[in-house]
């Protein structure tokens, strides 16, 4: 299935095990807020939003996503949870006030300038609100590198060469990075850790399959059906040269996790 805005709920969830052990993760490092106001920013399919809000007990949670794919598919789903809705929006724009909690797994890296936007996200929160996030820190694996190779070719470059998607781990701090960040912004507890996920897949193979429902869906929305065709054929090819071909294939992911609490 090809979306509009190339993100397909489908194949995202392929390893939806997988992307949910960061979340449960990021969960725990969450103090409940009875009654509270929630945004849970990047919700894809609202799985997990409904999981937040009544593990926090909160009495509004609002999951935001740019994707209408993805929108479409927690309305349909989740239509009857109580307290949980969903709107569309740019996360590099979002701005609530007097938030319990502003919540974010694996959304914050498709944004610039994570100073800014975490200071925005700061001034969402009502006194005593957390800021809790989870960003991929696993640009440097070669599904991430030979994906940026492939693209520099001269058959794809012209159309990919500006693609900011490649290059998302600019953006994303260090862990003293962001607990300075966080710090500045007047925490006064926090929390920073960097996790490595061991992902057993069935094949390096299935590493292609991964990147498809994430790192790549920004690519396939530039290119046309044969070209993108090709680019997923040059790219299973050069990761399986470079990882090997194994079954199963170890998946190492790393991931930071932050939490602050605030007056």
């Amino acid at each position: 299935m090809t979306t509009t805005d190339g993100w397909d709920p489908a194949r995202y969830e392929q390893f939806a095990a997988e992307r949910r052990r960061p979340f449960v993760d990021l969960l725990e490092l969450c103090r409940p807020v009875p009654g509270g106001e929630v945004a849970d920013l990047g919700c894809g399919t609202g799985d997990l939003t409904v999981e937040l809000h009544k593990a926090l007990r909160a009495a509004h949670t609002v999951g935001v996503d740019n994707s209408p794919a993805m929108l479409a598919t927690a309305r349909e789903r989740h239509a009857g949870a109580g307290g949980v809705t969903f709107e569309e929006g740019d996360l590099a724009e979002f701005a609530g006030l007097g938030l319990s909690l502003v919540f974010a797994n694996a959304s914050l890296h498709w944004v610039d300038d994570h100073a800014a936007l975490l200071g925005r996200l700061r001034g969402s929160l009502g006194a005593g609100g957390q800021l809790a996030f989870q960003v991929p820190a696993n640009f440097t694996h070669p599904s991430h590198t030979v994906a940026t190779e492939v693209a520099a070719e001269s058959r794809f470059a012209p159309t990919l060469a500006d693609e900011p998607a490649l290059h998302r781990g600019r953006q994303v701090l260090s862990l003293d990075g962001y607990a300075e960040c966080l710090y500045a912004l007047g925490s006064t507890e926090q929390r920073v850790r960097r996790e490595v996920y061991g992902h057993v897949l069935d094949s390096t193979a299935s590493v292609v399959e991964w990147v498809q429902g994430t790192l790549l869906t920004p690519i396939r929305r530039r290119l046309d059906d044969g070209a993108y065709e090709a680019f997923v054929t040059t790219y299973r090819e050069r990761l399986l040269e470079v990882l090997g071909d194994e079954s199963p294939y170890f998946y190492p992911f790393h991931r930071i996790l932050c939490w602050a609490v605030f007056d």
